[in-house]
């Protein structure tokens, strides 16, 4: 029987080729669909790497053109209207004192080894705060002490001769008064609600440069035993405060005065962020006592006091741990009339907490002449309460 020839079964490809095209079309498709969904993708969120939407550039460009900030607008954590608010009643103050003529200048001997001595006026700079419509104006007493002549420059550039109506030099703070009309004046904040921490800024006329705003925070509170003042009870900041700031304001975040700017601890001359102030209600007592009375009044008793110390500790045979020993008491003084002894140990004043004689000197001042004030004292271990009458603080003796 011949041969059957079976024709071959025709599929469109070899069977040899069928599993290789399987994989191909698998990863064609796997591919497109990888494709498609990263096209969504960034259509959606960049559509601008398509063409349908504004570059980056285009995107800078439009954000540099952007519509400025509307006239008056402040900016987030500006302190702009504090500083605008304060810095209305901060003046500059020029002062002149006329040189002393030395006795020996017409003496030819002296000219020849000395030549001419000069009689050129000193000048010397600070900065001073209009408190009132009158025109009363504070400042340090170091400003103006000795000063012939007297200018202030306000700041809207009027210059006009201050004259002093007194001074303090126990707090280093002075009264002056100008006589213009339209007088800015500042608001009086509350040094007493203060903490560390606290924005300040601190508005002067350093190196003589023009008014300068600087910021910083309130350090420490209550700074005492500088040897600036006799009576020193300083807000420490770090906004910086140089020479000619002296008398200027420390205000707060809303333009309220905080204190007046006296001194700062430096070995250069410039500032180093240690600045101290005298607080504000510091500045109001003096400040009322020298308008009203021509002076200032601060409260007195009568004692010699020392801070406590391991060897006066043993001496007066006492185990007071705070405080301050008193070691003197003067003869029919307000003390000695109240029943205060050598050896006692003032605690606390009218509820106030003593730990120095610079503490305690200050707080006796503060008290008002006539009216008693309560006395925490401990003797013998025992603790007492005394109420003393202070006097009236007696003017030092000038030197001779």
């Amino acid at each position: 029987m011949p041969p059957t020839i079976c024709p071959a079964r025709h599929t469109g490809v070899p069977r040899l080729l069928e599993l290789p095209m399987k994989r191909l079309w698998l990863l064609f498709s796997q591919t497109a669909t990888v494709l498609l969904a990263a096209y969504f993708v960034v259509a959606t969120l960049k559509p601008q790497w398509l063409g349908h939407g504004p570059s980056t550039v285009d995107s800078a460009i439009a954000l540099l053109q952007a519509p400025p900030s509307q006239p008056g607008e402040v900016p987030p954590g500006s302190y702009r209207l504090a500083a605008q608010k304060a810095s209305a009643a901060v003046v500059s103050i020029n002062t002149s004192k006329v040189a002393a003529k030395n006795p020996n200048a017409n003496d030819p001997w002296f000219k020849f080894f000395y030549g001419d001595q000069g009689n050129e006026p000193q000048g010397g700079l600070g900065s001073g705060v209009i408190v009132s419509p009158s025109g009363y104006i504070l400042t340090n007493n170091h400003v103006i002490e000795e000063a012939d002549e007297i200018e202030v420059i306000l700041n809207d550039s009027r210059r006009v001769a201050a004259k002093v109506i007194g001074t303090d030099p126990d707090s280093d703070l002075a009264v002056l008064k100008i006589e213009l009309d339209k007088l800015p004046t500042i608001v009086l904040g509350n040094s007493d609600s203060l903490q560390v921490g606290d924005q300040v800024l601190a508005i002067g006329n350093p190196f003589g440069v023009g008014q300068t705003v600087t910021s910083g925070i309130v350090s420490a509170l209550g700074r005492n035993q500088l040897g600036i003042n006799t009576f020193e009870n300083f807000i420490q900041t770090d906004a910086a405060i140089n020479p000619g700031n002296s008398g200027g304001a420390l205000v707060d975040t809303h333009g309220n005065l905080l204190g007046i700017n006296t001194a700062i601890y430096s070995r250069s001359g410039g500032s180093m962020g240690i600045g101290f102030a005298i607080p504000v209600t510091t500045a109001k007592m003096v400040l009322d006592g020298i308008v009203k009375d021509g002076q200032v009044t601060r409260g007195w008793i009568g004692v010699e006091p020392n801070d406590l110390s391991p060897e006066l500790a043993e001496t007066f045979d006492v185990k007071a741990k705070e405080g301050v020993i008193i070691t003197g008491v003067l003869q029919n003084g307000p003390a000695a009339q109240a029943g205060v002894r050598p050896g006692d140990v003032i605690v606390s004043i009218a509820d106030k907490p003593i730990g120095d004689v610079t503490q305690l000197l200050s707080i006796v001042a503060s008290l008002k002449p006539g009216t008693p004030a309560p006395f925490t004292i401990e003797r013998k271990n025992q603790k007492m309460e005394l109420n003393v009458t202070p006097g009236v603080r007696p003017k030092p003796k000038a030197a001779r």
